[in-house]
């Protein structure tokens, strides 16, 4: 069979996992394998690098290479258990989490069909070269031209799973700023009702003296209160 010539893969030098935003806001188990959380935003984006790296794994498996054979079909098993548990992610979000995810993979514009695709061609290609079919060049030529393609379709779902992170983290510190609020409310009226307390404790004379001892205690405990809402308030500004 005739040597096919390696792709100039484009893309290339920006698959590595970029940072996105709120990328921990939700996570999920990668599988056995992996053993490690990764967040479903990372798992989106790795998707990525892994199509790049099974063009160019298939391409060397084509070429002879049992071990990249090998490589390649690890690849392309990982891809598509990362591929299912993106497409099962909408069961375990609410009704507009789920509806961005459903169309960014299924609407007539979706790119599930082409990620779909591209993941059958590899695996048929794989086939191919395994067999040392004479068709095996022009399934390579026909996974290489799908390249930008498949590349476009998986930096959208990236970046339907990264839209779907950060309105998870901008409602997680609306709901953390309510709480302060709550919280800060609560101290208020514990000052007032400590303060009350101490000058009726100071009217009671020696009477008042436990009184007086409990007041303090309340006056104590809303100073604390304090402190811990001003820490809460600057966690949740760092992380806006």
């Amino acid at each position: 069979m005739a040597a096919h010539p390696l792709p100039s893969l484009p893309g290339t030098s920006s698959l590595a996992s970029r940072p996105t935003k709120a990328a921990g806001a939700f996570a999920t188990k990668t599988g056995a394998s992996q053993g490690d959380e990764m967040s479903i935003v990372n798992i989106a984006a790795r998707q990525r690098m892994l199509s790049q790296r099974m063009v160019l794994q298939t391409v060397l498996a084509a070429r002879g290479s049992a071990l990249h054979l090998q490589a390649a079909r690890a690849s392309l098993a990982l891809f598509n258990a990362s591929q299912a548990r993106l497409l099962d992610t909408p069961r375990h979000l609410d009704e507009a989490g789920a509806l961005l995810i459903r169309r960014a993979y299924e609407a007539p514009a979706g790119v599930g069909a082409t990620i779909d695709a591209f993941a059958r061609q590899v695996g048929v290609a794989l086939d191919l070269a395994e067999r040392q079919s004479p068709r095996t060049d022009e399934a390579l030529a026909h996974l290489v031209e799908g390249t930008d393609a498949v590349l476009d379709a998986l930096n959208r779902a990236t970046t339907a799973f990264d839209q779907l992170a950060q309105t998870q983290s901008d409602a997680m510190m609306k709901e953390l700023a309510g709480i302060v609020a709550s919280i800060q409310t609560v101290a208020r009226e514990a000052k007032v009702v400590s303060f009350n307390a101490q000058v009726m404790a100071a009217r009671a004379g020696a009477h008042g003296r436990e009184f007086a001892v409990v007041a303090n205690v309340l006056s104590g405990i809303t100073n604390e209160i304090d402190g811990l809402s001003l820490q809460a308030v600057a966690l949740a500004g760092r992380h806006r």
